[in-house]
């Protein structure tokens, strides 16, 4: 892996050459298409679009290097072994040594024991991984609970209220509506593979490997979920939910409200390309501006990047901090790649913005781990599974951007 400094100036050099593409695309698109080869601008946005995702690589690849050095910490090579439920894990995963009957699983869904519930150190990176790479997972509200259900009373509306005098009559005032959501838990599940004879050797981190293969995998698996997701025997992503125009005063339960760009997939023409984002934002209520982030694929940010305020600045702005995280921003309010938003289409919901703390992920409290030396030998394989779920809880925080005409 790379040095961090190395890192850095990578980044550094790539931002430099994201903000010279993007005064390039503006400068093509400010002249008369009669003057413009449209091939030539396409390709400088495609080419945008990968400079960003560097500067993300660059990123996750600092993110890493921490990741590293935080697992190794004092103990080069050997997995740190100083408790009873690591040194029961570790026994189990190099040599299939049964753990105690009392931290062993059951499996709801299955006749045959369930394996085994993993400590909480490695549950715990597990989780932390999963934040720090799910755009959701940082932004959302997460809960943690055993069962299968999570149900949660939803109001919408506001109660009704009346001025009086002191010996004036009262009237009854109206009722918000209350609404019951239950969020279900499913299953995720991985099964990486490593050889017995690696298992053997002591200097081998176990543990640290675990945690961050699967790690990897159920964020990549959680964030499809979480976006679009259909809520079968997965989490319910925000867009698999009813959309409409309206506000939300007269907005049907359970439906987020959007804004079209005016044009088919595409942004309105210049100089009202960017109007569609100022005004989304605005449709947001002020309590959910104040902790609003915006989400666009890749390619998408890509073109948000070259369009401008009315002061002539970029909308989308880069900051690199000194412990190499990286802050993007449009109208000051942090935005996330997600590429499981869908591409700039005609039609497509391909930009969100609000609180999304108004979507719920629920985590299940215990992940498992199942050894299995049979399958593919001389490997051997890990189940691990976990139980998560999501789910719209405040329909008013989340507003969209459709590429189209209505």
């Amino acid at each position: 892996m790379a040095d961090i400094d190395e890192v850095k100036t990578l980044f550094a050099e790539t931002q430099k050459t994201v903000e010279a593409t993007k005064a390039k695309v503006a400068e093509m698109e400010g002249k008369s298409a009669d003057y413009v080869d449209q091939d030539s601008l396409k390709k400088m946005k495609s080419d945008l679009a990968d400079q960003i995702a560097k500067m993300d690589t660059a990123q996750a690849e600092l993110k890493a290097r921490v990741d590293q050095q935080e697992i190794k910490g004092n103990r080069p090579g050997a997995a740190k072994i100083d408790t009873p439920e690591a040194k029961a894990m570790d026994s189990y995963m190099r040599k299939g040594v049964e753990p105690p009957a009392e931290i062993k699983a059951m499996s709801t869904g299955s006749q045959t024991d369930g394996g085994y519930l993993v400590p909480d150190v490695v549950r715990d990176g597990i989780q932390t991984r999963l934040r720090r790479t799910s755009p959701m997972r940082q932004v959302a509200t997460i809960v943690s609970m055993q069962g299968d259900q999570y149900q949660v009373l939803v109001e919408r509306g506001d109660a009704g209220y009346e001025w009086v005098g002191e010996t004036q009559t009262r009237l009854e005032t109206n009722t918000p509506d209350i609404n019951r959501i239950s969020i279900s838990q499913h299953e995720l599940s991985a099964m990486p593979k490593v050889s017995q004879r690696l298992l053997d050797n002591a200097t081998f981190d176990v543990e640290a490997w675990l945690t961050a293969y699967v790690s990897g995998r159920f964020a990549r698996a959680e964030a499809t979920g979480f976006v679009s997701g259909d809520g079968v025997n997965k989490p319910k992503g925000f867009l698999a939910y009813s959309k409409a125009a309206t506000a939300d005063d007269s907005r049907a339960n359970e439906t987020l409200q959007y804004r079209a760009t005016g044009a088919s997939g595409a942004f309105a023409a210049a100089p009202n390309a960017a109007d569609v984002l100022v005004r989304t934002f605005y449709d947001l209520q002020g309590e959910y501006q104040v902790n609003a982030s915006w989400m666009a694929k890749n390619t998408t940010m890509a073109e948000i990047a070259v369009l401008k305020d009315s002061d002539g600045g970029f909308l989308l702005r880069d900051i690199l901090n000194a412990d190499g995280t990286l802050v993007r921003t449009i109208m000051g309010r942090p935005a996330f790649v997600a590429d499981d938003m869908p591409a700039i289409a005609a039609d497509s919901f391909g930009i969100a913005v609000g609180d999304f703390a108004g979507y719920t992920i629920v985590d299940g409290q215990t992940v498992s781990l199942l050894r299995d030396p049979f399958s593919a030998k001389p490997n051997v394989l890990f189940y691990v599974t976990k139980r998560v779920g999501g789910g719209l809880t405040d329909f008013d925080a989340i507003k969209l951007i459709k590429f189209g005409t209505s």
